[in-house]
């Protein structure tokens, strides 16, 4: 670390937009311990991408994002398969990423710089676009359209993202048809949602299967057997409470790779908190250890998070 070249990228518009303070306390922490620190605020998520890349260019060895998850994908697409090194500091309001890492705040991340060591990272891809956590189809780009109004009114908070799924699911109103080509298997579905995971964690904490999948260097397809609001709210509901009825509520697609093909074709994508326009067919698959993370130095195995 004494040698290091640090860039620090934070998101001010993140979770409850604490940006100056995490700031300030990582300016605090490392400017004794690097040899440069560069602390760049951000305040367009539009911006991450291009100033992460510039950060690389600039001969950064070490990006430190805080943000939240949204935040940790723009920047992970810009430094994977490169030398520079990424930590993770939560910022958002769900934070899966760090949380599947083994923190969840900032003072348990500040952590990671006592003993830095690396751990390499698996990361999914999307017809060119990096996620972290999950991609969705359907309802859940919905959801995301409605969180941000609610959100202006009600403000930040993990219970106005819940009520904002609600909100959309109910008035979801046309399913999904989709065909899926993985393993050398083609699968035909009609869904409400879909959603292709990469975060062991996130399953876990939501009940649902998949997990072990995840851990075995795959993604997961989970598909939800509902296709009208009234039994995805139901399973929603059985999801927030944590008694998702797994293998009743979706059906699950393992593999490195797949193709799937929606209708109709041109969709919202969802990825980690943001939402995309995309063309069918979307092309997923697994970049296996392609993202250098800093994780303390127990934590540093190459279990590709």
């Amino acid at each position: 670390m004494s040698r290091a070249k640090l860039c620090v990228i934070v998101n001010m518009g993140s979770g409850r937009k604490a940006g100056d303070d995490i700031a300030e306390r990582l300016r605090e922490r490392l400017r004794d311990q690097v040899a440069q620190l560069d602390i760049r605020r951000v305040e367009k998520g539009s911006d991450l991408v291009d100033l992460a890349r510039q950060a690389v260019e600039d001969g950064a060895d070490v990006i430190v994002s805080a943000g939240g998850d949204g935040t940790q994908a723009a920047i992970a697409s810009a430094i994977a398969g490169t030398d520079v090194a990424m930590a993770v500091i939560p910022g958002g309001t769900f934070n899966y990423f760090a949380r599947d890492l083994g923190w969840e705040t900032v003072d348990e991340a500040l952590r990671l710089f006592d003993a830095p060591r690396l751990r390499h990272v698996h990361v999914g891809e999307v017809n060119g676009l990096i996620f972290l956590n999950n991609i969705s189809l359907g309802a859940y780009p919905e959801v995301l359209k409605r969180r941000e109004s609610i959100y202006r009114r009600w403000g930040r908070s993990r219970i106005a993202a819940y009520w904002s799924a609600i909100v959309a699911l109910w008035s979801l109103r046309h399913p999904l048809r989709l065909t899926v080509e993985a393993e050398g298997q083609r699968h035909e579905f009609t869904t409400a949602l879909a959603f292709v995971a990469k975060s062991a964690y996130q399953l876990e904490i939501f009940g649902l299967e998949g997990a072990d999948c995840i851990r075995d260097g795959h993604l997961a397809l989970l598909v939800a057997r509902a296709r009208r609001p009234a039994p995805l709210v139901r399973a929603a509901l059985r999801l927030a409470f944590g008694k998702s009825a797994r293998y009743a509520d979706f059906d699950l697609v393992c593999a490195d790779s797949m193709r799937i093909e929606a209708v109709p074709a041109h969709e919202y994508v969802a990825h980690d908190g943001e939402k995309t326009w995309m063309d069918s067919p979307f092309e997923v698959r697994v970049r296996h250890d392609a993202l250098k993370v800093l994780v303390p130095a127990q934590d540093a195995v190459q279990d590709g998070a």
